[in-house]
């Protein structure tokens, strides 16, 4: 089984570089190859990471325009770089990953935050996931596994 975990410290390491040195697509996919080397050279599901990534890429305006409805009080540039691509990578797995349970993908969001952001990190992330997650649940926008998850436990 892979370590998911592993992976999206890498995905978050990766955006990371990616926010910091400018944005270049190019750059990521260095990073990306980089990461996945140095910190996992037995990392067993690198589809896993390359999909995430490029899926974020992909709907990178409507994350960030998540980010900014959801802390509107921080302007996207103004969240640390750590906080901003912990929530893109939060985001796109609560709106857009099938497979990943949006409890799964919030508390991970939240290590990740705890792990390698400042004091507040975590709780900031968790804020902001859990509003949008709310509203998911108040709009009836559940995913499959999540229902199945439900379904389950009856």
């Amino acid at each position: 089984m892979a370590n998911r975990h592993l992976g999206r410290t890498i995905i978050m390491q990766s955006l990371y570089q990616w926010d910091f040195r400018g944005k270049d697509v190019d750059e990521l996919q260095k990073s990306l190859e980089h990461n996945l080397k140095e910190f996992g050279p037995e990392f067993d599901d690198v589809q896993f990471v390359e999909n995430t990534v490029n899926g974020i890429l992909a709907n990178i305006e409507e994350i960030n325009g998540i980010i900014t409805k959801y802390a509107p009080q921080w302007p996207i540039e103004q969240i640390t770089i750590v906080d901003r691509n912990v929530l893109r990578l939060g985001i796109y797995e609560l709106k857009h990953s099938t497979d990943i349970p949006a409890r799964v993908a919030i508390n991970e969001a939240i290590e990740l935050a705890k792990s390698f952001g400042g004091e507040s990190s975590g709780k900031f992330v968790n804020g902001v996931l859990g509003a949008i997650y709310r509203d998911m649940l108040a709009s009836g926008e559940i995913k499959e596994v999540d229902k199945k998850k439900e379904e389950n436990k009856k």
